[in-house]
Order: structure tokens, then C-alpha cells, then sequence
């Protein structure tokens, strides 16, 4: 059943706008870490694996910033976020994010400190 809920909030997660415009999870991830990330996860809360990477083939390159979009029926709220970067394959993760209450995430990497931090907005 989980797979099956994924599968259709992702399965038309960068489809046309007419499918997801009004949906209250979609979002904005700004890359601001001064790396790229090579893989981009959002997993509902409860969800037992991360499922497919949400760039796809792609990747999001420093300063960038893409939508995020789920299927308008899609109800779950609290998501969980995690992002690959590409030079070292390391990771950072976020987890139980009200995505119905989120417009735009943006993360940001802190050398002094070797931490990935996120703003929600």
C-alpha cells in the first residue's frame, strides 16, 4: 500500500501543471550549499524507504532551485526529505516536514561546522 501511495504521488510528480497545480504539498527546493546534489528524496513520514529520487537523471546544481510537485488527491502532510550531494555522496536528512504548510525549502551547507541546515518557508 505504501509503495503504491509513492509511486502515484511521484508518478506524476514533474508531470504537467494541470495534474498537481493544486496540490498543498508542492514546493520549491533551493540549492544554496555550494555543491550539487546528485539525488533528492521525499518519503511520507511513515514511509518504510526512501522510493525513487525525485531528480530523476538530473541533478541540482548550487544556486539552483526546482519544483517539487504531488498529485492534487495526494492528503499526507508529513513528509521527510533527505538530498544526496554529489562530490562525496554524503547526506543530510529532515524528517516529519508539514509540507502542507511549506512553500519553499531551502538548504544550506555550513563548512565550519561540516552540517547541511534547512529553512523552511
Amino acid at each position: 500500500m505504501k509503495k503504491a501511495l509513492l509511486a502515484a504521488c511521484f508518478a506524476v510528480a514533474f508531470a504537467g501543471p494541470a495534474l498537481a497545480q493544486d496540490a498543498k504539498q508542492d514546493f520549491a527546493l533551493s540549492n544554496k550549499t555550494g555543491y550539487e546534489l546528485k539525488e533528492v528524496y521525499v518519503s511520507p513520514s511513515n514511509a518504510s524507504d526512501w522510493q525513487d529520487d525525485v531528480l530523476g537523471t538530473g541533478t541540482l546544481g548550487d544556486g539552483a532551485t526546482v519544483e517539487i510537485k504531488f498529485h492534487r488527491a495526494t492528503k499526507t502532510c508529513k513528509w521527510d526529505l533527505k538530498v544526496v550531494y554529489t562530490v562525496d555522496s554524503s547526506n543530510a536528512v529532515w524528517h516529519d516536514i508539514d509540507l502542507c504548510s511549506v512553500d519553499k525549502i531551502t538548504i544550506r551547507y555550513n563548512k565550519s561546522t561540516d552540517t547541511t541546515s534547512a529553512s523552511f518557508d
